[in-house]
């Protein structure tokens, strides 16, 4: 398999995930989508990996899981401005231009990335320290709400129409290169900081790399070519008559998509939580926790994109089907494995595997959502069933997972909420109609 940024034929037996032949800018209008994406999700994750670290410093407790359990709680605060975002930069986008939508959502990153990067901790100022950081959670999940819909629309509509699975799997693949970026800084880490060090400012390391690529990622996007088409930039539309049109003419369809993004958001949500999983139920070494996450990164990096390249040949529905159903079939022992024999064969390889089912599963199917619902109101339609279905349900999996796991004492709690998630999901996928070969409009 070749990931390559350039003009070549593609066969059956050699796939090329080829970026080119949209427009003269193809190329690097995708980079530009992708990175500023990449960015967003990479400091979204990092708050994941090193929850419980946050913890100590912000939510001290004399019970640990308590501690954690505030930790989590405030990532999950995060997913509470998500629908908002959707909502207001999702429909932003479809009458102002993905643009101009995609240079905000960066910007309102950057706020966020700040306040938790930079805040003292609880032993220095008290409460404005959890505070503060709750604030910073709730702008990250306002932007990153609004994000996904406008940079997944400015993909497909980059895209050549035998190629539209494969540009739009550069989504979720960024997510798999941030989740990647993340693991690995946290690994580097673990190695030459002592735990101290990792626990009194070691963690913050990553967050503020992270705000080193914002000034690139605001030029870059403010490059990009607009593909809203007549939508963007029309002075009498209005929010409103975006959502409008969305909820009375495509409402069924709407619906339709709700469940298939939460089986997509439980199982990306469960793999990142996988370090604190590894740590606090597992007992393994920070390094090797976070290894594991580094190991989900490049799975999802890889087929994502691989799921979308089939799409593109075999249609949506069967590949978004066929990695759920082996999902539901394997989670169970997947995590048996882990809590039985614990260690890192087993939890890098059910990690891995989990992560590559999910991915090629999932590509697919945002690249679906998006193709069922016009150009005039495609980037609210997603951005809507994005974010409410994370923060229904992928926004509370980890908060619910620490939970069960603390209060029933059952460390395969992840596997049952995982293997429910992706039945709902699939139920619904069977509904969904094939888009493959459709026009766009």
């Amino acid at each position: 398999m070749s990931i390559v940024l350039s003009s070549a034929p593609a066969t059956a037996s050699s796939p090329n995930l080829s970026l080119s032949s949209a427009n003269p800018s193809a190329r690097h209008a995708i980079a530009a989508a992708v990175l500023g994406n990449a960015l967003e999700f990479y400091d979204f994750t990092t708050y994941a990996f090193f929850a419980v670290m946050i913890g100590r410093a912000f939510f001290p407790a004399t019970d640990g899981w308590v501690s954690l359990l505030l930790s989590v709680a405030t990532f999950s605060v995060g997913f509470i401005t998500r629908p908002l975002g959707g909502i207001f930069i999702g429909a932003y986008a479809d009458r102002a231009g993905r643009k101009p939508a995609m240079i905000l959502t960066i910007g309102l990153m950057a706020i966020g990335m700040l306040l938790i990067a930079l805040t003292p901790g609880y032993a220095t100022i008290g409460l404005a320290a959890p505070v503060l950081i709750v604030v910073g959670r709730m702008i990250q999940g306002f932007a990153l709400g609004g994000e996904v819909g406008p940079s997944t629309a400015f993909l497909l509509e980059s895209a050549p129409g035998d190629k539209r699975g494969l540009f739009g799997s550069w989504q979720l693949a960024s997510q798999g290169a941030a989740i990647l970026c993340a693991g690995t800084i946290g690994v580097a880490l673990s190695l030459v900081l002592t735990a101290e060090q990792m626990q009194i400012w070691g963690w913050r390391i990553p967050f503020l790399l992270g705000l080193l690529i914002i000034p690139v990622g605001l030029y870059i996007r403010n490059k990009l070519p607009e593909t809203a088409g007549e939508s963007a930039g029309v002075a009498e539309a209005s929010t409103g008559a975006v959502l409008r049109r969305l909820l009375t003419s495509h409402l069924g369809l709407l619906l339709l998509t709700i469940p298939v993004g939460v089986c997509g958001t439980v199982s990306n949500f469960i793999s990142n939580y996988m370090t604190t999983y590894a740590i606090t139920t597992l007992h393994l070494p920070a390094g090797l926790s976070i290894a594991a996450t580094a190991v989900v990164g490049v799975c999802v990096l890889i087929f994502s994109l691989l799921g979308g390249w089939l799409s593109d040949r075999f249609g949506r529905r069967f590949v978004m089907i066929v990695p759920r159903a082996l999902l539901v079939l394997i989670a169970y022992p997947a995590f048996l494995l882990m809590i039985r024999e614990p260690g890192a064969g087993t939890l890098l390889t059910m990690s891995a595997l989990m992560a590559a089912l999910t991915a090629t599963s999932a590509a697919p199917s945002l690249v679906a959502i998006s193709e069922l619902f016009p150009r005039a109101i495609r980037s609210a339609a997603l951005s809507l069933t994005y974010a409410v279905s994370v923060t229904v349900f992928g926004g509370t999996t980890q908060l619910v997972v620490t939970y069960l796991i603390g209060v029933t004492g059952d460390p395969l709690a992840p596997a049952y909420y995982l293997i429910l998630a992706s039945i709902a999901g699939a139920i619904a996928m069977f509904a969904m109609p094939e888009t493959r070969g459709g026009e766009l409009d």
